[in-house]
């Protein structure tokens, strides 16, 4: 079967967050896309199955457990079904419902994710320390902790531990604050350790969070945010109502046929 792996949130081979898609032929066990997404060490490798009559199934596997969202491996799951001949709207059954996605003349592809908006929370223990960090903010979504923290130089500068961080029950963190320059509104860094993903490099599923965050402080609803990685990337954000519109480019990397048959 075809294996890909994608750059999303980026119009450059090798930045934004690399991804991998595999074009399912047929229903396979939960065992061997683990297997798979372990061999293949991104942080999320996506597997996409046709479905009669139906949405797309898509499924997403961190090298060490499967993530009910996830927005760059969506992306880079659209781009190379765009990519092959598909067209207009997509549709994909996930564990977050159905979800969207369309490509504009430049390329440029819009996801519809649910919005997660962060409700304000307490630390939990160790949280605060790991990060290194004193918070102006401390809330949760749906999957993570959000943090803002006083400037982007301190999002920029940040060296968190990550074995600390790991035992923090969460899926990740999300630390924040406002831009210091003009080509984005916030900036972020995103930190998995207990899924396996030390730090993503760029989070379309955290700014389902980021996007009502900061739209409600900032008062529009239409923002670009950039995550401060090492590859880095730019994800546009258009918040409507309960959810939230997450756009970006991709490039594929390479492709090629995965050999080692389902057990």
């Amino acid at each position: 079967m075809r294996l890909f792996t994608v750059d999303s949130f980026s119009d450059r081979p090798f930045h934004g967050n690399p991804a991998g898609v595999c074009l399912l032929e047929a229903p396979v066990p939960d065992e061997w896309m683990q297997a798979v997404a372990a061999e293949m060490r991104h942080s999320e490798t996506a597997f996409v199955l046709e479905q009669d009559g139906g949405p797309r199934s898509l499924r997403w596997f961190t090298p060490a457990v499967e993530v009910a969202l996830c927005g760059h491996a969506t992306l880079a799951t659209a781009h190379v079904l765009y990519s092959l001949g598909a067209s207009g709207r997509l549709e994909f059954s996930t564990l977050s419902g159905v979800l969207t996605t369309d490509q504009g003349g430049d390329g440029l592809i819009t996801m519809d994710f649910p919005a997660s908006r962060p409700e304000q929370a307490p630390a939990p223990e160790g949280l605060l320390e790991s990060l290194g960090v004193k918070p102006v903010w401390v809330g949760r979504s749906r999957f993570d902790f959000l943090v803002e923290v006083e400037n982007a130089d301190v999002v920029r500068s940040m060296a968190p531990d990550l074995d600390r961080l790991s035992t923090v029950e969460t899926r990740g963190v999300m630390v924040t604050a406002p831009s210091d320059h003009a080509v984005a509104d916030f900036v972020s860094r995103f930190f998995g350790p207990r899924a396996g993903v030390p730090e993503d490099p760029v989070t379309g599923s955290a700014h389902c969070a980021l996007s009502p965050y900061w739209s409600e402080r900032f008062g529009r609803d239409t923002l670009v945010g950039e995550q401060l990685s090492e590859r880095g990337g730019f994800v546009r954000t258009t918040l409507r109502g309960d959810r939230v519109e997450l756009a970006g480019h991709a490039v594929t990397v390479w492709s090629g046929d995965l050999t080692i048959p389902p057990a």
